[in-house]
């Protein structure tokens, strides 16, 4: 089965902001501003033209599960689609600039595009990654679920030199405190333990860089 690549849609979707959505309203939000909230009904679709956008949940008693981190070139919100109120909160990591469009516009895009079977299958792709994280929540412990998540976001969003993967996005100990499940303190400890085994390299302009063969031998010991 040839394996989904969800690239592909967001390369199309570019192609439909080009036109459909050229008079899709933007919004500048600063670091730390939501694009929407927990409880929100706003029917709205976002793509990041500039930027990054951490897509955080809560459980009743308050704690922060981070799903994903969207970058430029990539869609969020897209169960505004849905008449129900928003699930998660989505939070701008930097200055960022968004494209939104209602859903009902939305919907008539990707009609004209022939976009509905991707747009199906890059949601069944989203629902894919959070269970994963779900996942390792139960079946790693800290440092591993913590290795695999620096190992993902390089590969999403790093740059690449030689074998190792340079973040230059900011990441905080708390956002992957948030992803993995765990104190901040302790992710303070597990990153010097990798920085010791040289899983993690010193980079003073990034806000890690991870030595990819090395991180994945690591995840695949587990």
């Amino acid at each position: 089965m040839q394996e989904y690549n969800r690239w592909s849609f967001h390369d199309h979707l570019r192609e439909v902001m080009r036109t459909e959505w050229i008079s899709a309203s933007a919004t500048r939000l600063s670091k730390d501003e939501n694009a929407y909230s927990v409880g929100d009904s706003d029917g709205k679709i976002y793509f990041i033209e500039e930027g990054q956008v951490k897509i955080v949940s809560y459980s009743r008693d308050g704690k922060r599960c981070l799903l994903a981190v969207c970058v430029a070139g990539e869609s969020f919100g897209e169960l505004g689609i849905l008449p129900c109120p928003r699930g998660e909160t989505a939070t701008a990591m930097t200055n960022t600039v968004l494209r939104r469009m209602s859903a009902a516009r939305f919907k008539q895009a990707l009609q004209k595009a022939d976009l509905a079977e991707e747009f199906a299958m890059h949601l069944v792709g989203r629902l894919s990654e959070q269970q994963r994280v779900i996942t390792n929540m139960v079946t790693m412990n800290c440092e591993q679920r913590l290795a695999a998540t620096l190992l993902e976001l390089a590969r999403k969003m790093g740059i690449r030199q030689g074998n190792q993967l340079r973040i230059d996005h900011p990441i905080t100990h708390e956002d992957l405190s948030a992803m993995v499940g765990t104190t901040r303190s302790r992710i303070g400890v597990f990153l010097k333990r990798f920085r010791d085994n040289g899983l993690v390299v010193p980079h003073r302009s990034a806000s890690f860089a991870i030595d990819e063969p090395q991180m994945q031998q690591y995840v695949e010991a587990v």
